[in-house]
């Protein structure tokens, strides 16, 4: 085992899906790769009445099915580890209980009352849990370090972000508050640093002078998937925009660290959102289009349309759709368009970067040389991807298109932790690196809130069917600047799309 604090993670809304998908199976691939701390505990914190015996079975059973793992003694030991805590979260006086069962936790596994309250409940609670234990003195560290991860959504607007921000530094500490993005977490936003920074091949060329413009997609071909009433209220830019999409932004447009560390990365990237160009009346017309998925027959599958999806209002205007161009103002992007977009019902799950270069300005081989391109694959098929010009074989000089590429899954031996398997062991260690800091997450508010101000006032909402790219309006934010999206393939080295 690693070097690490022995620890307590106590997890609030222990009986939920994201408890049961992400984290115990994200615990449970740290413990048998020998990653965790030689003495740890989970404690699963719900309403639910659970004994630990019954809470433990619930979660192999569950370990069993999502791992498709066999009955044995390494996943028995793991399972040894969990123990349950029912609890009214919202009732002061029962942390009393809870924080007697720390107590005896800490006892058993010698953590020296170092704890992780990770906080995976519905947004309500935030500002409320954090309360309740500092009533009873558990935001402590007399008797070791205590650190909180706060899942998104940090707030629902720029006033509620604001208020929450305030109430979370009531009871603890900006050093003890981990605001969770998963989408930082995965291997190849983390990669970018290196690949930008560590190359002298692609960092002169990582400016104004030499892009042409950037590209950032996060497409999904689910719907709403049974979470209708919540993302009613949501929409696609608190979801998704507001804090995924602008966290991968800022790794793509920071300037290089003075040093990596938490502090240095997150000052750079601090900076660009503090850098984006404020959208006024006329960018949010003439630069934002919102769309909302309609029904449509796909492979042979009927897919219903948004308003027709279960806990949606039947005269919704939330958005599942949602593409900008946007700009930065300092001297590396002055210049440069952002071309982001995300949206439900799409054609295909991808999330990625393309940074187009600007064309040669030699012209002796013709205005159809290819673009430069390179793409850089969060998800699927992580990898990055490089596409230029080549000579067409035969006579004549004519240039073609060609690829070199890399992919993860190509490193033998390799193991790639998933995004929740870093972030928790990151927040064992103390790394804040990869997670949202308090005046990063109110920048970006402040950016997306004259977005969330039109939403409120009946905006123009564009219709596309299931299974396409989007409104077509979308297409002309680019089309009329003599650009067009690239439309990606869930395989990242596919030079024509595969999905139609």
């Amino acid at each position: 085992m690693n070097q690490l604090d022995n620890n307590c993670i106590a997890i609030f809304g222990a009986s939920g899906d994201l408890t049961r998908r992400k984290l115990i199976p994200a615990l449970y691939h740290l413990y048998i790769t020998e990653q965790l701390s030689a003495s740890f505990s989970i404690l699963g914190i719900s309403r639910t009445e659970y004994s630990d015996d019954a809470y433990r079975a619930r979660i192999k059973d569950a370990l069993i099915e999502s791992e498709k793992l066999e009955d044995s003694e390494q996943l028995n030991e793991f399972c040894s580890h969990i123990h349950y805590q029912s609890l009214n979260t919202a009732d002061q006086e029962n942390y009393a209980v809870l924080k007697g069962r720390l107590t005896e936790l800490s006892q058993q596994y010698d953590t020296a009352g170092n704890v992780i309250y990770y906080l995976s409940t519905p947004p309500s609670l935030y500002g409320v849990i954090p309360e309740c234990l500092a009533a009873h003195d558990l935001n402590s560290e007399k008797d070791g370090w205590k650190r909180l991860i706060v899942e998104k959504p940090f707030g629902y607007d720029k006033k509620s972000a604001v208020a929450l921000d305030k109430q979370l530094h009531r009871f603890f500490r900006e050093e003890q508050i981990y605001r969770i993005d998963h989408y930082l977490g995965k291997e190849t936003v983390q990669n970018l640093l290196v690949f930008r920074f560590s190359n002298g091949l692609f960092e002169p060329l990582w400016n104004r002078n030499y892009i042409d413009h950037v590209e950032i997609t996060s497409a999904e071909a689910l719907g709403v998937e049974g979470r209708g009433g919540y993302y009613d209220g949501a929409g696609a830019m608190r979801d998704m925009f507001q804090n995924h999409l602008l966290q991968v932004l800022g790794m793509v447009a920071m300037e290089p660290p003075a040093r990596i560390n938490s502090d240095a990365i997150r000052n750079e990237t601090f900076k660009v959102f503090q850098s984006l160009h404020p959208l006024d009346e006329t960018s949010l017309n003439e630069d934002l289009v919102l769309g909302q998925y309609t029904s449509s027959d796909v492979r042979g599958e009927h897919l219903v349309g948004y308003r027709e999806e279960q806990g949606v209002d039947e005269n919704s205007r939330t958005e599942t759709y949602v593409a900008l161009k946007l700009s930065i103002d300092n001297w590396r992007w002055n210049g440069v368009p952002f071309y982001v977009r995300t949206g439900k019902r799409l054609p295909t799950r991808v999330t990625e970067v393309v940074i187009h270069f600007k064309k040669t300005p030699h012209p002796v081989f013709g205005q159809n040389t290819p673009d430069n391109k390179l793409v850089i694959r969060i998800q699927p098929d992580e990898g990055i991807l490089m596409k230029f010009g080549l000579k067409k074989p035969g006579a004549g000089f004519e240039s073609q298109e060609v690829s070199m590429d890399f992919r993860y899954d190509s490193l033998d031996g390799a193991e790639v932790l998933t995004a929740y398997e870093r972030l928790l062991l990151d927040s064992i260690k103390g790394d804040p690196t990869l997670f949202a800091r308090s005046d990063a997450v109110l920048a970006c508010w402040d950016f997306v809130q004259p977005i969330l101000d039109i939403t409120q006032n009946n905006p123009t909402l564009y219709g596309y069917a299931c299974g396409t790219w989007g409104p077509k309006e979308a297409d002309e934010l680019l089309t009329r600047d003599g650009r067009q999206w690239r439309f990606p393939c869930k395989n990242l080295t596919d030079t024509d799309y595969c999905e139609l």
